[in-house]
């Protein structure tokens, strides 16, 4: 019994020899990693390149675990904030839009009106020909029609910032699933080996 558990103690300490010297070696490395700064990849960095190793796990400490959980979902409702200011703002845009439409269904029904009208006709008070009368109709309603394009093309770009930022929310989750449920296997599979060696001891 003696000679087992000078053999486990003695395998032991290699392997605490070798981890020290591999650490050793990415000390340069591991200085522009963090679990406090960085993207949410540099922080899962961090917590795999920092952890112990058993065998062929990692030995991750809770609180290191609960860091990354806590960070994780600060980014998730970062981008659910950002997600839903741009819904709005496509929502308020929309409106614009459809007020602008009427808009300029408003004007030309008047400008056809006008047309059918007298050649002088009077507009805030004041006599004008027909001709400048259907001159000033005619430039609001390209006013009308450039804010109307102007519009559009702000609510299609919403769209697009929208669809970026759900395609970002659900890379994100997807991306802290798969590693909680890695960080979950591996701390279940080490708990497994150490009370296996646990069990082993107290047999031997």
């Amino acid at each position: 019994m003696k000679l087992i558990k000078t053999v486990f103690f003695t395998s032991l300490t290699l392997l605490l020899s070798a981890n020290i010297n591999a650490q050793a070696n990415t000390d340069q490395d591991d200085e522009k990693l963090s679990l406090n700064e960085g993207t949410i990849d540099n922080q899962f960095e961090y917590v795999i390149q920092k952890s112990n190793n058993y065998q062929d796990y990692k030995v991750v400490k809770k609180n290191w675990l609960y860091a990354l959980k806590a960070h994780t979902i600060d980014s998730l409702n970062a981008v659910h904030k950002e997600l839903a200011e741009t819904q709005n703002t496509v929502t308020t845009q929309a409106n614009e839009i459809a007020e602008l439409k009427t808009n300029l269904s408003n004007t030309k029904t008047s400008l056809d009106n006008t047309i059918k009208e007298k050649d002088s006709m009077a507009l805030f008070g004041m006599q004008m020909s027909k001709g400048g009368y259907n001159g000033l109709m005619w430039a609001i309603i390209a006013a009308l029609l450039a804010l109307l394009l102007f519009f559009i093309y702000k609510f299609k770009n919403s769209n697009a910032i929208t669809s970026q930022a759900k395609k970002a929310l659900a890379e994100t989750e997807e991306e802290y699933e798969e590693h909680r449920r890695t960080a979950l296997e591996r701390e279940q599979k080490v708990r497994r080996q150490l009370q296996d060696e646990i069990n082993k001891q107290k047999k031997s």
